[in-house]
């Protein structure tokens, strides 16, 4: 594997519940952008809309996703051997599934930025906060888009491909490195709540083993009771607690 496998993508969706779909995908792969807006199968919310700035009215004239040239020309790709690059890739490669895309692989520059940040020195890893807090720089960022993010994507994994390549040496070996962060959950860094606010997890896990405890069995309740699954919480208590 290397950098020719990697398919930068992204997509804006309805909403982030089970039924939702994607209503814009941008994907840059070997030198091609592609972008568009689709019709999708049920409304966009309005919490969507505020935050893509996509209507239901920009949307009812356009085409369906299944069976466009859009779709035809992703699964081509995917059925190949080549990587989903997403932000958060988990939740792009659950709406493409819906699209009956199959995504194998994929490299998720959320968990890669929190891999990367070993101290948690960065207080947040959403892409346009990394976007500024890394001082990227690019250009024809187009706002509130699939393509506009897609092109801060590809910088944000340019840095921190770089980063790991001063570790690692080799291009197949960062991928294949990142491939492995990118299939378990987020090893949290920092507690940002509570009364250990703002201290490193490792810390605590010294000092006061028996609070990461008592947290676990929480999260873990919570989950079995058909709430929240905060599987990096989850995973994180059960690293330091090993």
């Amino acid at each position: 594997m290397d950098k020719s496998n990697l398919v930068f993508l992204d997509t804006e969706t309805t909403g982030k519940g089970p039924n939702d779909r994607l209503c814009q995908v941008a994907y840059s792969f070997n030198g091609e952008e592609l972008d568009a807006l689709f019709k999708p199968p049920v409304p966009i919310q309005v919490e969507a809309m505020t935050i893509t700035h996509i209507t239901n009215k920009m949307v009812e004239d356009k085409e369906v996703f299944i069976g466009s040239e859009f779709q035809k020309k992703l699964i081509d790709i995917f059925s190949k051997e080549n990587i989903l690059v997403a932000h958060n890739a988990q939740f792009d490669a659950d709406m493409l599934r819906k699209e009956n895309i199959e995504v194998k692989k994929s490299i998720d520059t959320l968990k890669i930025a929190h891999h990367l940040d070993k101290e948690g020195k960065i207080p947040k890893h959403g892409l346009q906060y990394l976007r500024y807090f890394l001082d990227l720089d690019i250009q024809d960022v187009v706002p509130h888009s699939a393509l506009g993010d897609v092109r801060v994507l590809e910088k944000l994994f340019e840095r921190l491909f770089q980063k790991m390549m001063v570790e690692l040496g080799e291009e197949s070996m960062v991928i294949d490195e990142m491939l492995k962060v990118s299939a378990l959950p987020i090893l949290m860094k920092k507690f940002p709540f509570g009364k250990y606010n703002g201290a490193l997890v490792s810390d605590i896990a010294k000092t006061d083993p028996g609070y990461l405890r008592w947290f676990l069995g929480k999260k873990i309740e919570e989950r079995e009771q058909g709430g929240n699954n905060d599987e990096n919480w989850i995973y994180t208590f059960q690293y330091y607690l090993k």
